[in-house]
C-alpha cells in the first residue's frame, strides 16, 4: 500500500489539504476528550462481539457455532471455547484496567493479576448463568402463545438475546470491569432495540416479549417471574443532577410476578411496584403502587373533526395479552 504526505495532497488553489490536515491535528490537541492518543491500547469493540458469540455457544451448545455435538466430544469443546474466551476476554478486561488507572493518574502494575481473577471468577459464574438462562427461557415460552418451542426463543427471540447479554455483562459490571460491560449491553441494544444497563439487577423467570424500545436503567430491581413489554421504561425521575447522581438509587424496584404493558413508564428511585401489581399500557408511574394492583389509564375523550367530544368507551381488560 503507497503512503501519501499531507504535503502531497492537494485540490488545488485554496482548497490545500496540508492545511486542513494541521487543523484537524491541532483540534485535537484543543479537545482531549474527543481523543485517546499516546494512552495505551483500549478495548475492542469487535473483539467483545466475537467473545458474546462465543460465550453464546458456550451457554447454547448445538445452537450456535459447532453444531451436530457428539457427547464423548463435548468436554474437548467446552476447554477448546474457554481457552479462546479466556485468552479474549483477558486482553479486553486488561486493556480497560489499564485506561482507566492511567486516566486516574494511578499505577497499573496490578492489572494483569486483577485480570486473572476477573476473568476466574467470571468463567467460574457460566453454570450458574446456565441455570438463570434456562428460567428466562421457560418464562417466556410459558408466557408466549406464539412460541412453537424453546428451540425457537434460544435461536431467535430478541428479548432473550438481549437478557443473556445482559446477565453476562452484569457478571463483570458486577466485579468492577469498566468499559466492556457497556459495550456488550449497547451491542444488544444495536441489535435488538432493548436497552438494559450492565448494573440493574434482574431475577430469575423475566420475559420481555417482543422488546423493541424497552429500557431498563442502571439501579433498576426486578424480582422473579416479571414479564414486560415493548416500549416499557424503568427509567429515572430526574437526570437534573447529572454526575452526583451516580452512584445513588435512581431507577425504580418491580418486586416479584409484576406484568407491566407496551408503552408505560414506570420513574424514580423511590418508586416500588408491589408484587403481583398489573401496569396497563401507556400509563405513566412516578409513585410506589401496593401489591396486587392493576394500574390503567381513564378512558380518554376522543375528538373528531366537525363531531362534538366523544368518550372512549373501553372496558377494563383485567388480563391482557398481545
Amino acid at each position: 500500500m503507497s503512503t501519501t504526505s499531507p504535503s502531497d495532497i492537494s485540490t488545488g488553489g485554496s482548497g490545500d489539504l496540508a492545511d486542513l490536515v494541521q487543523s484537524i491535528a491541532d483540534s485535537y490537541r484543543s479537545q482531549p476528550i474527543t481523543r485517546h492518543i499516546d494512552a495505551g491500547k483500549l478495548a475492542s469493540r469487535n473483539t467483545i462481539i466475537e467473545v458474546i458469540t462465543l460465550l453464546r455457544e458456550l451457554l447454547f451448545p448445538g445452537y450456535f457455532g459447532r453444531q451436530n455435538l457428539a457427547s464423548e466430544a463435548l468436554q474437548y469443546h467446552v476447554g477448546d471455547l474457554l481457552v479462546e474466551i479466556r485468552n479474549l476476554l483477558s486482553e479486553q478486561i486488561e486493556g480497560a484496567l489499564r485506561h482507566v488507572a492511567r486516566r486516574a493518574g494511578q499505577p497499573d502494575l496490578d492489572v494483569a493479576t486483577r485480570t486473572r481473577e476477573v476473568v476466574r471468577a467470571f468463567l467460574g459464574t457460566i453454570p450458574r448463568l446456565r441455570a438463570v438462562l434456562a428460567t428466562d427461557v421457560q418464562a417466556t415460552f410459558d408466557g408466549d402463545p406464539s412460541a412453537a418451542d424453546t428451540d425457537e426463543i434460544i435461536f431467535s427471540y430478541p428479548g432473550f438475546f438481549a437478557v443473556t447479554v445482559y446477565r453476562l455483562a452484569h457478571e463483570l459490571y458486577s466485579q468492577g470491569v469498566p468499559l466492556v460491560p457497556r459495550i456488550m449491553s449497547e451491542y444488544a441494544h444495536s441489535m435488538t432495540g432493548v436497552d438494559i444497563h450492565a448494573g440493574a439487577t434482574i431475577d430469575e423467570y423475566f420475559f420481555i416479549d417482543h422488546g423493541t424500545g424497552v429500557v431498563i436503567g442502571e439501579t433498576t430491581q426486578i424480582g422473579k417471574r416479571v414479564k414486560i413489554y415493548q416500549g416499557v421504561t424503568l427509567g429515572a425521575l430526574s437526570l437534573r443532577g447529572g454526575q452526583r447522581l451516580r452512584g445513588v438509587k435512581r431507577h425504580p424496584t418491580l418486586e416479584d410476578e409484576v406484568t407491566v404493558y407496551s408503552g408505560a413508564s414506570i420513574l424514580g428511585g423511590d418508586t416500588i411496584i408491589g408484587k403481583g401489581v398489573v401496569v396497563a399500557s401507556n400509563v405513566f408511574v412516578t409513585q410506589s403502587v401496593p401489591p396486587r394492583t392493576r394500574v390503567t389509564v381513564k378512558n380518554p375523550e376522543l375528538q373528531y373533526k366537525n363531531q362534538p367530544p366523544t368518550e372512549f368507551k373501553q372496558e377494563t381488560i383485567l388480563d391482557w395479552s398481545i
